[in-house]
Protein backbone atom coordinates (compact mmCIF):
# COMPACT_ATOMS: atom_id res chain seq x y z
CA UNK A 1 0.00 0.00 0.00
CA UNK A 2 2.69 2.41 1.06
CA UNK A 3 4.16 1.78 -2.36
CA UNK A 4 1.57 3.59 -4.52
CA UNK A 5 0.90 6.10 -1.49
CA UNK A 6 4.10 7.97 -2.13
CA UNK A 7 4.20 8.39 -6.16
CA UNK A 8 0.49 9.64 -5.47
CA UNK A 9 1.81 12.37 -2.56
CA UNK A 10 4.15 13.10 -5.09
CA UNK A 11 1.67 13.94 -7.87
CA UNK A 12 -0.22 16.03 -5.52
CA UNK A 13 2.48 18.00 -4.41
CA UNK A 14 3.51 19.05 -7.99
CA UNK A 15 0.04 20.15 -9.30
CA UNK A 16 -0.38 22.07 -6.03
CA UNK A 17 3.14 23.70 -6.66
CA UNK A 18 2.13 24.71 -10.46
CA UNK A 19 -1.60 25.96 -9.58
CA UNK A 20 0.40 28.37 -7.37
CA UNK A 21 2.73 29.34 -9.66
CA UNK A 22 -0.10 29.74 -12.37
CA UNK A 23 -2.16 31.68 -10.11
CA UNK A 24 0.54 34.18 -9.18
CA UNK A 25 1.91 34.73 -12.23
CA UNK A 26 1.79 38.73 -12.42
CA UNK A 27 1.33 39.06 -16.67
CA UNK A 28 0.57 36.00 -18.62
CA UNK A 29 0.72 37.96 -22.03
CA UNK A 30 3.99 38.30 -20.91
CA UNK A 31 6.37 36.03 -22.94
CA UNK A 32 10.57 36.11 -22.24
CA UNK A 33 11.84 37.54 -25.81
CA UNK A 34 15.92 37.30 -26.19
CA UNK A 35 15.28 40.76 -27.94
CA UNK A 36 14.36 42.84 -25.11
CA UNK A 37 17.47 45.38 -24.83
CA UNK A 38 18.89 44.40 -28.07
CA UNK A 39 18.71 45.64 -31.47
CA UNK A 40 15.61 44.93 -33.21
CA UNK A 41 16.14 42.39 -36.44
CA UNK A 42 16.04 44.70 -39.67
CA UNK A 43 14.54 43.62 -42.70
CA UNK A 44 13.43 44.00 -46.40
CA UNK A 45 9.77 42.88 -47.36
CA UNK A 46 7.47 43.80 -49.99
CA UNK A 47 4.44 46.47 -48.95
CA UNK A 48 0.59 46.02 -49.27
CA UNK A 49 -0.55 48.44 -51.79
CA UNK A 50 3.19 49.66 -52.82
CA UNK A 51 5.05 48.97 -55.54
CA UNK A 52 8.35 49.42 -53.24
CA UNK A 53 9.24 47.61 -50.87
CA UNK A 54 9.37 48.38 -46.73
CA UNK A 55 12.87 48.40 -45.02
CA UNK A 56 12.54 48.36 -41.79
CA UNK A 57 15.97 51.29 -41.51
CA UNK A 58 13.03 53.98 -42.74
CA UNK A 59 12.07 53.40 -38.92
CA UNK A 60 15.24 54.80 -37.34
CA UNK A 61 14.99 57.74 -35.37
CA UNK A 62 11.66 56.94 -34.14
CA UNK A 63 9.69 55.25 -31.21
CA UNK A 64 7.17 53.13 -33.81
CA UNK A 65 5.22 49.55 -32.65
CA UNK A 66 5.79 46.84 -35.15
CA UNK A 67 2.61 44.60 -34.97
CA UNK A 68 1.98 41.03 -36.24
CA UNK A 69 -1.44 40.39 -37.78
CA UNK A 70 -3.18 38.17 -39.62
CA UNK A 71 -6.82 37.83 -41.18
CA UNK A 72 -6.86 34.53 -39.82
CA UNK A 73 -6.30 35.71 -36.43
CA UNK A 74 -9.12 35.69 -34.14
CA UNK A 75 -7.29 38.14 -31.15
CA UNK A 76 -6.48 40.06 -33.69
CA UNK A 77 -9.99 41.75 -34.94
CA UNK A 78 -10.07 42.10 -31.23
CA UNK A 79 -7.09 44.30 -31.07
CA UNK A 80 -8.00 46.22 -33.95
CA UNK A 81 -10.39 48.80 -32.67
CA UNK A 82 -7.33 49.77 -30.01
CA UNK A 83 -4.74 49.93 -32.59
CA UNK A 84 -7.32 52.32 -34.23
CA UNK A 85 -7.33 54.09 -31.11
CA UNK A 86 -3.43 54.46 -30.74
CA UNK A 87 -3.14 55.95 -34.25
CA UNK A 88 -6.03 58.62 -33.34
CA UNK A 89 -3.65 59.75 -30.21
CA UNK A 90 -0.74 60.17 -32.83
CA UNK A 91 2.04 59.57 -30.32
CA UNK A 92 3.74 56.79 -33.00
CA UNK A 93 3.47 54.91 -35.66
CA UNK A 94 2.66 51.40 -36.25
CA UNK A 95 4.47 49.52 -38.53
CA UNK A 96 1.95 46.22 -39.31
CA UNK A 97 3.70 42.52 -39.74
CA UNK A 98 1.11 40.72 -42.06
CA UNK A 99 2.32 37.35 -41.26
CA UNK A 100 1.06 34.08 -43.87
CA UNK A 101 -1.49 35.86 -45.45
CA UNK A 102 -3.47 36.48 -48.31
CA UNK A 103 -2.75 40.37 -49.85
CA UNK A 104 -5.93 40.57 -50.98
CA UNK A 105 -7.67 39.37 -47.54
CA UNK A 106 -5.63 41.86 -46.07
CA UNK A 107 -6.44 44.80 -47.81
CA UNK A 108 -10.49 43.90 -47.78
CA UNK A 109 -9.88 43.87 -43.74
CA UNK A 110 -8.18 47.30 -43.52
CA UNK A 111 -10.39 48.53 -45.85
CA UNK A 112 -13.36 47.08 -44.07
CA UNK A 113 -12.03 47.69 -40.36
CA UNK A 114 -9.91 51.07 -40.95
CA UNK A 115 -6.16 50.96 -41.54
CA UNK A 116 -4.08 52.04 -38.07
CA UNK A 117 -0.89 51.04 -39.95
CA UNK A 118 1.54 53.57 -41.32
CA UNK A 119 3.27 50.70 -43.41
CA UNK A 120 2.10 47.25 -43.89
CA UNK A 121 5.02 44.49 -44.86
CA UNK A 122 3.99 41.18 -45.83
CA UNK A 123 5.53 38.11 -43.96
CA UNK A 124 4.07 35.73 -46.74
CA UNK A 125 6.55 33.26 -45.45
CA UNK A 126 6.75 34.07 -41.88
CA UNK A 127 10.96 34.25 -41.98
CA UNK A 128 10.83 37.66 -40.55
CA UNK A 129 8.30 36.83 -37.75
CA UNK A 130 11.08 33.57 -36.81
CA UNK A 131 13.88 36.71 -36.31
CA UNK A 132 11.54 38.06 -34.12
CA UNK A 133 10.62 35.40 -32.21
CA UNK A 134 7.12 35.38 -32.65
CA UNK A 135 5.33 32.73 -31.25
CA UNK A 136 1.52 33.85 -32.72
CA UNK A 137 -0.44 36.15 -33.35
CA UNK A 138 -1.00 39.04 -31.99
CA UNK A 139 2.37 40.17 -31.04
CA UNK A 140 3.48 43.66 -30.45
CA UNK A 141 7.00 45.17 -30.01
CA UNK A 142 8.14 48.46 -28.94
CA UNK A 143 11.17 50.06 -30.45
CA UNK A 144 13.05 53.38 -29.47
CA UNK A 145 14.94 55.43 -31.68
CA UNK A 146 17.49 54.01 -31.27
CA UNK A 147 16.30 50.49 -32.69
CA UNK A 148 16.24 48.72 -29.71
CA UNK A 149 13.14 46.70 -28.71
CA UNK A 150 12.33 47.68 -24.87
CA UNK A 151 8.83 45.87 -24.93
CA UNK A 152 7.06 42.94 -26.12
CA UNK A 153 3.65 41.69 -25.83
CA UNK A 154 1.84 38.90 -26.54
CA UNK A 155 -1.84 38.76 -27.69
CA UNK A 156 -4.60 41.50 -27.77
CA UNK A 157 -3.37 45.69 -26.46
CA UNK A 158 -6.15 46.84 -25.17
CA UNK A 159 -6.79 50.71 -22.92
CA UNK A 160 -5.04 48.78 -19.73
CA UNK A 161 -2.20 47.55 -21.58
CA UNK A 162 -1.03 50.49 -23.59
CA UNK A 163 -1.46 52.46 -20.88
CA UNK A 164 0.74 50.75 -18.23
CA UNK A 165 2.89 48.79 -20.57
CA UNK A 166 3.92 51.13 -23.63
CA UNK A 167 2.90 54.96 -22.09
CA UNK A 168 4.95 55.00 -19.38
CA UNK A 169 7.56 53.92 -21.68
CA UNK A 170 6.81 56.49 -23.98
CA UNK A 171 8.36 60.13 -23.76
CA UNK A 172 5.90 62.95 -22.83
CA UNK A 173 4.32 64.27 -26.31
CA UNK A 174 5.75 67.43 -27.60
CA UNK A 175 2.23 68.74 -28.50
CA UNK A 176 -1.24 67.27 -27.04
CA UNK A 177 -0.32 64.11 -28.38
CA UNK A 178 -3.46 64.10 -30.70
CA UNK A 179 -2.96 64.73 -34.03
CA UNK A 180 -3.32 61.16 -36.29
CA UNK A 181 -0.83 59.95 -38.14
CA UNK A 182 -0.93 59.72 -41.80
CA UNK A 183 -1.92 56.81 -43.13
CA UNK A 184 -1.64 54.86 -47.06
CA UNK A 185 -4.75 54.91 -48.69
CA UNK A 186 -5.33 51.26 -50.04
CA UNK A 187 -6.13 50.93 -53.79
CA UNK A 188 -9.33 48.71 -54.34
CA UNK A 189 -9.61 44.84 -53.32
CA UNK A 190 -8.74 43.64 -56.39
CA UNK A 191 -6.58 46.41 -57.96
CA UNK A 192 -4.01 44.27 -55.22
CA UNK A 193 -3.50 40.59 -56.24
CA UNK A 194 -0.71 38.31 -54.44
CA UNK A 195 0.97 38.07 -57.50
CA UNK A 196 0.78 41.59 -58.42
CA UNK A 197 2.01 42.56 -55.18
CA UNK A 198 4.77 40.09 -55.27
CA UNK A 199 6.16 40.93 -58.91
CA UNK A 200 6.02 44.70 -57.98
CA UNK A 201 8.41 43.76 -54.83
CA UNK A 202 10.65 41.85 -56.94
CA UNK A 203 11.02 44.77 -59.50
CA UNK A 204 11.80 47.41 -56.37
Amino acid sequence: MNRFLLPLGAFVLLVVVLAIGVSRAPEKSVIPSALLNRPAPQFLLPQLGSATDFDSRRMQGQWYLLNVWGTWCVGCRTEHDMLLEIQQQGRLPIVGLNWKDEDGAAVQWLQELGNPYAYVALDREGRVAIDWGVYGAPESFLIDPAGVVVYKHVGPITAEVWQREFLTRLPPPAGDGSTPLAVPQLPPVGAVPPAAVAGAGAAS
